[in-house]
C-alpha cells in the first residue's frame, strides 16, 4: 500500500508540475529575470503547494497516524549547517541556471527532449558524488 500512495502521490504532483507549465525551462527562468520577461506564475505554483501542504499536515497530524506507515517519519534535526547551506546553495544555482528543478524534471522526461535526461543523468551522479564524499569524510574521522 506505501507504494501506490507514493505512486498516486507522484502522479497526482507531476500532474499539477505539468498543468502549471513548470516543466518548460524558460517559463521557470522568466521567474528569476525580474528584470526583463518576469513571470510571477511560479510564485502562484509555490504558494498553492505551501497551502495545500499545509491544510494536508494539519489534517493527517490531527488523525495521530499516517494512512499508509504505522508511524509519522518526521525529521528530527534542526541546526543548519555546512552541508545543508552547500546543498542549498548547488540546487539554488542549478535551478536558476538551468531552469529545471528535481520534480519538474521527472514530468519532463516525457517531453523526448535531450536535456531533462542529460540533467537527470547529472543530478545522479551528484547524489552519488555527494553519498561518496560522506562516506569518505565518516571514514576518514579518527574514532
Amino acid at each position: 500500500m506505501p507504494i501506490i500512495a507514493a505512486l498516486f502521490a507522484g502522479v497526482i504532483f507531476g500532474l499539477g508540475i505539468t498543468v502549471s507549465g513548470m516543466i518548460n525551462p524558460a517559463k521557470v527562468l522568466n521567474f528569476f529575470d525580474v528584470a526583463g520577461t518576469w513571470d510571477p506564475s511560479l510564485a502562484l505554483v509555490m504558494a498553492a503547494a505551501l497551502l495545500t501542504t499545509a491544510i494536508g499536515y494539519r489534517l493527517v497530524f490531527a488523525r495521530g497516524t499516517p494512512l499508509v506507515e504505522p508511524r509519522f517519519l518526521v525529521p528530527t534535526r534542526k541546526d543548519v549547517d555546512a552541508q545543508l547551506l552547500l546543498g542549498s546553495a548547488i540546487y539554488g544555482l542549478g535551478w536558476g541556471l538551468i531552469g529545471y528543478c528535481p520534480g519538474g524534471v521527472v514530468p519532463a522526461l516525457g517531453l523526448g527532449r535531450i536535456e531533462p535526461f542529460v540533467f537527470v543523468a547529472a543530478l545522479v551522479g551528484g547524489m552519488g558524488l555527494a553519498r561518496l564524499l560522506s562516506r569518505l569524510r565518516t571514514t576518514s574521522q579518527p574514532a
